[in-house]
């Protein structure tokens, strides 16, 4: 049988031990963060996106490009989207390609799927004129990241055009800021 001494001695060594354990445990852990913010540089807060140039005859591309990476930067990173180009950032983009071409055609050689294809060139550069990408200074050509988006129509599902070419931009969008994430 234990004395009540033994006992209070017994009771604070685990609890000794239990704190000891969860320190530990916890300072192990500090080096990590949780949530988007851990995916992008820190010291952006802010970026400013100009409307996009294109080189497009068809109109405005420029615009529903910008719209559409103005919303994935709110959507999935911990930046501000500001209408200064006195921001920490500026990505800075231009339409350089865009296309059609058919996939499949019918007997009569009418077109039944064609691809939508687009092409675009990215610079996200800081207030201090440095290159950024994926974190911090990276090395990317001086002209820019190409990023690219395909799309495909097929009119005999009633599928039109103008849809095609949005989910052409979206995947642009998406990539663009994917681009903007640093690495593992």
């Amino acid at each position: 049988m234990l004395k009540p001494f033994d006992r209070q001695k017994k009771i604070a060594l685990t609890r000794l031990t239990v704190w000891a354990v969860i320190l530990v445990v916890l300072t192990g852990c500090s080096g990590y963060q949780i949530g988007n913010q851990s995916l992008y540089p820190s010291h952006i807060r802010t970026v400013y996106v100009p409307i996009i140039e294109s080189s497009s005859f068809r109109r405005q591309f420029g615009e529903r490009l910008t719209e559409a990476i103005v919303k994935e930067i709110e959507l999935k990173t911990p930046y501000k989207v500001v209408s200064s180009p006195g921001a920490d950032s500026v990505l800075s983009c231009s339409l350089v390609d865009e296309g059609k071409r058919v996939v499949a055609e019918n007997r009569y050689d009418d077109p039944r799927q064609v691809e939508i294809r687009m092409q675009v060139q990215a610079n996200w550069i800081d207030r201090t004129g440095t290159v950024l990408g994926e974190c911090g200074s990276i090395e990317i050509p001086a002209a820019g990241q190409l990023v690219m988006g395909t799309s495909d129509l097929t009119a005999e599902m009633g599928q039109s055009c103008v849809t095609a070419q949005q989910e052409a931009i979206q995947m642009i969008a998406e990539q663009v800021v994917a681009m903007m994430e640093m690495p593992w």
